[in-house]
């Protein structure tokens, strides 16, 4: 047979078996990769649930609860809620002066806690016969406990009756602390009294001192000089004042530019001079006067004179009698009616020369120069003062009687209050407004205290109100006689405020902030050594 040409031989059986073989091949890597996943996912699964059961291991032992503890046959956990049961037994046990079962239930207690211990020591958990014997003696006591009737309702009331006593005991000691509080506040320390006594007698049995002042004359004109910076302070607290005047002088760029205009009463008149007599003050001018020379203080004139004159007035704030209780006894202080309190109100006549000056109270410190209040423009207003109205209750409404119409109908409630003790009062706009006759209207109108009950400020919210310009409040920063201020306002604060009932100069006075007021004080003049200052 002749064989066919190359050519002509049929190569279709070969190419259908190479496509044959390359799809079986394609075919055995899918079902390869298929088993490796399906593997794969099967090892995963367990390390998962491992995974799952570490946690749920480290939580149970984070929580100390043992597989006994949670067995609902667990001996363990029966004990531990007898003796938290027991434990508040005891307490009304011991609150009904039963003392011999509370002494029981605690020794009963205390042998549970013995099983507990040992067990927990051992690492075994507790079987039935060794507690059988406790959680018997337990439950026998426990059903005693029921019997006195120290079940739940009876606790529940007995509770809330303890409650009540507990808070009127507590109304009863913060009424007393506060009476206690404010007669330690309006005290006079032996010091203070010391040291008017011993300058009392210095003036007057010293003619030096009363030849230093006649030599001072040659400062009347810086007195009335307005190019100058004055200050006034009222005062009876020798010391207090100081303090004030020196902390000043010391802070000033210009010293001999600062004048002092300091008012007090006829007791402390010849003492108040010879203190600022024979203590150098950095060249700082100082004039003192009493107010019971200012011939124009009477009580024609002057509204709070009157009221003394009133019987009363007088038996509200002199006669000791508590109101039955009705008035806090902080309302009651005889203070408020001094007129070295009220003198604030008459400072353009105090000092008919000057235009501008700035008023400090008698417990504050300063400690930066206070030259650039001066400078400050208010705005065509009659007083600068820094606002406290950061809070509600330092908003009208807290200081006055809104249930009056005068005081509803003149007055925003939520009117921002501010703060007297350190303040800039412009003399010419206060003359030209006749802001002293707006003090006088509100004055008599308060004789029966329905508009407001407490101290100068609500007088002065009424009498500046919508004359006030606020001020930064970095010149005047408060709150140091009776809370904690933020030490970097202390920090940058010009003028500092012991406000409050903690005085620095009192015992009850706040110790960490004692030291910014008693830096001021030379602890070695031998007046202070004499008096015990220390």
């Amino acid at each position: 047979m002749r064989r066919r040409p190359m050519d002509f031989r049929r190569p279709v059986r070969r190419r259908f078996s190479n496509v044959v073989w390359w799809t079986l091949f394609g075919i055995l890597v899918l079902l390869f990769i298929i088993i490796f996943s399906k593997e794969s996912q099967i090892e995963s699964r367990p390390a998962h649930g491992k995974q799952k059961s570490y946690s749920h291991d480290r939580i149970m032992e984070g929580l100390n609860i043992t597989d006994e503890i949670l067995s609902p046959n667990s001996v363990t956990r029966q004990l531990s809620d007898q003796i938290s049961l027991a434990k508040a037994f005891v307490v009304i046990a011991k609150e009904s002066n039963n003392l011999q079962f509370a002494w029981e239930l605690s020794a009963q207690i205390r042998n549970s806690q013995v099983l507990l211990s040992s067990a927990a020591t051992r690492r075994a958990p507790l079987t039935t016969r060794e507690s059988e014997t406790a959680i018997r003696d337990m439950g026998l006591l426990l059903y005693q406990a029921q019997l006195l009737h120290y079940d739940s309702a009876t606790m529940i009331m007995r509770l809330k009756a303890k409650i009540q006593a507990l808070e009127e005991q507590m109304s009863s000691a913060t009424e007393k602390s506060s009476k206690y509080g404010q007669i330690a506040a309006e005290e006079v320390p032996k010091g203070l009294y010391c040291l008017g006594i011993q300058l009392t007698t210095e003036w007057f049995g010293n003619l030096n001192l009363q030849r230093k002042i006649n030599e001072r004359m040659h400062i009347e004109s810086k007195l009335r000089d307005n190019n100058l910076y004055h200050f006034c302070v009222f005062s009876d607290n020798i010391l207090a004042t100081s303090v004030v005047v020196n902390s000043t002088a010391l802070n000033s760029k210009r010293p001999n530019m600062v004048v002092f205009h300091l008012v007090t009463d006829e007791i402390n008149y010849a003492a108040m001079k010879a203190w600022f007599s024979m203590n150098d003050l950095r060249g700082v001018t100082v004039e003192v006067q009493k107010f019971e020379d200012f011939k124009w203080l009477n009580a024609s004139y002057v509204p709070v004179l009157k009221q003394l004159q009133d019987s009363e007035t007088q038996n509200y704030y002199f006669s000791g009698h508590n109101d039955d209780g009705g008035t806090p006894i902080k309302f009651r202080n005889p203070k408020y009616l001094s007129m070295l309190n009220h003198l604030r109100f008459y400072i353009p006549e105090v000092f008919p020369a000057l235009k501008k000056v700035i008023f400090l109270d008698d417990d504050v410190v300063v400690q930066k120069d206070l030259s650039a209040l001066f400078s400050i423009d208010l705005n065509g207003n009659v007083n600068g003062a820094v606002e406290t109205c950061m809070e509600t209750f330092h908003r009208y409404h807290k200081y006055l009687n809104y249930s009056h119409p005068l005081i509803r109908e003149h007055f925003d409630p939520d009117a921002c209050g501010w703060a007297f003790g350190m303040n800039v009062f412009d003399l010419v706009e206060w003359r030209k407004r006749n802001v002293t006759n707006i003090y006088h209207y509100w004055q008599e109108r308060n004789v029966d205290r329905t508009l407001w009950k407490l101290g100068t400020l609500p007088p002065g919210l009424l009498t500046f109100y919508g004359l006030t310009q606020p001020l930064d409040p970095s010149w005047h920063v408060l709150g140091l006689g009776y809370t904690n201020v933020d030490p970097h306002l202390i920090e940058k604060g010009a003028v500092l405020h012991f406000n409050g009932n903690s005085k620095p100069w009192l015992k009850i006075g706040m110790e960490k902030y004692k030291s910014l007021w008693e830096r001021y004080i030379d602890y070695s003049h031998p007046l202070l050594q004499q008096c015990n200052f220390h």
